[in-house]
């Protein structure tokens, strides 16, 4: 078939796309690999350029080739693969750079992880993953620090199959990635596109790609510091447990711990002696985590109603297991529980007739206990009200 055919979606099996912003130097390059790549694999497919607003002639001379033109208006690495995919007419997609870094004629073992069923194929640059990166291709602080610390973390963040997540070079069905909702309009498309799919199940793979020296002699898009942040920034709220769960535990066990070993008077270590103002931290920190246990439950409920994450069944059970009562009931018995304490340190500063504490360790430590009991309760009649309103809207109860 000749690229030039028109093709509907029907009798289009794969789209090889290519985001591009005055990619002059390199684009035609890329081009005639990928019609090299359909004409070798024997599949009907076209060549789609995602170009963001190029100035320099690259859209004109991709079309000279017989690739197809998406503009795009809005600007951003995701917003140009974004428009890119819904605008394509293949059941596959294969995405990479306009850059020449990529090597668009070797595409048979993407293709055949495809057939196999596979929905995302990553390619993988680094060589723990068995790619090959040749010199000059990648900056020292990707190659050793960014790449290999974002994939790490996406494996235990959210237990992506990926070596590379930030690999540009990858194939997937347009149908699953679809479902996906993709929205992320930087340089963090790449990880969200991992993040998701791991998140709602779909079968990933990786296969070894060898990455070269660009064919550019301007500097790339992307901005080390500024887009590594964003990915960091979209993964910690993608994770509302590594965000907020865990540390809020953290924080609330450890002030717990020092909350009880000063409840009867100072904590010694050696010449070091912990006093009520340690205990004072230690309530502070156990406020501080408790709290934050909550906004990772706020955040993961919302990410869900907002169609961000999947259905979670704990979530769902929790909610089975929560009711509003409940919470409240909790808080109120907080609340006593604070009280006592503060009219047993009231009693006992009656006792002295409302003087001075000197040489008396437990009313002080009574009253510390008594605010951050209190303030808990407090704290969970409030959050289990928020709780509750977030539920009934995910019920259907509550039209917003």
């Amino acid at each position: 078939m000749s690229p030039t055919t028109i093709l509907t979606p029907g009798d289009c099996r794969l789209s090889i796309l290519m985001p591009c912003l005055n990619e002059a130097e390199t684009i035609e390059s890329c081009v005639r690999k990928a019609l090299g790549s359909l004409e070798r694999l024997n599949l009907a497919g076209e060549v789609v350029i995602a170009d963001n607003g190029s100035t320099d002639g690259s859209r004109e001379r991709a079309e000279a080739l017989g690739a197809r033109i998406v503009p795009v208006a809005e600007r951003g690495y995701g917003a140009a693969l974004r428009a890119g995919i819904i605008a394509a007419k293949g059941d596959w997609v294969v995405m990479g750079d306009a850059d020449d870094s990529y090597d668009f004629s070797q595409l048979a073992s993407f293709i055949s992880k495809l057939e196999e069923g596979y929905d995302l194929v990553m390619g993988c640059r680094l060589p723990q993953g068995g790619g090959k990166i040749m010199p000059g291709a990648m900056p020292w602080k990707h190659r050793w620090l960014g790449n290999p610390g974002l994939s790490w973390l996406g494996r235990l963040f959210f237990r992506s199959p990926v070596t590379d997540i930030y690999c540009g070079l990858r194939a997937f069905s347009r149908a699953a990635i679809l479902r996906l909702n993709l929205f992320a309009p930087g340089m963090e498309f790449a990880c969200e596109m991992v993040i998701k799919a791991t998140l709602h199940g779909l079968k990933i793979t990786e296969v070894p790609i060898t990455l070269y020296q660009d064919g550019r002699s301007r500097a790339p898009h992307l901005r080390t510091w500024r887009d590594g942040w964003r990915t960091l920034r979209f993964m910690l709220l993608f994770s509302p447990r590594w965000l907020f769960l865990w540390p809020g535990l953290a924080l609330f066990v450890i002030g717990l711990i020092g909350m009880l070993s000063m409840s009867g008077g100072p904590l010694a270590f050696g010449p070091v002696h912990a006093e009520r103002n340690s205990m004072l931290v230690s309530g502070m920190l156990m406020l501080v985590g408790y709290q934050a246990m909550f906004f990772g439950l706020f955040t993961k409920i919302y990410s869900q109603l907002m169609g961000l994450s999947p259905e979670d069944t704990q979530v769902e059970r929790w909610f089975r297991l929560f009711s509003l009562e409940k919470g409240i009931l909790l808080g109120l018995l907080l609340v006593a529980f604070g009280g006592s304490l503060l009219l047993i340190a009231i009693a006992k500063w009656a006792v002295v007739h409302f003087g001075s504490l000197s040489g008396d360790e437990l009313t002080p430590r009574l009253v510390i206990w008594s605010v951050v009991a209190t303030t808990l309760g407090i704290q969970t009649i409030f959050n289990s009200f928020f709780i509750s309103v977030l539920g009934l809207r995910g019920s259907g109860e509550v039209k917003g």
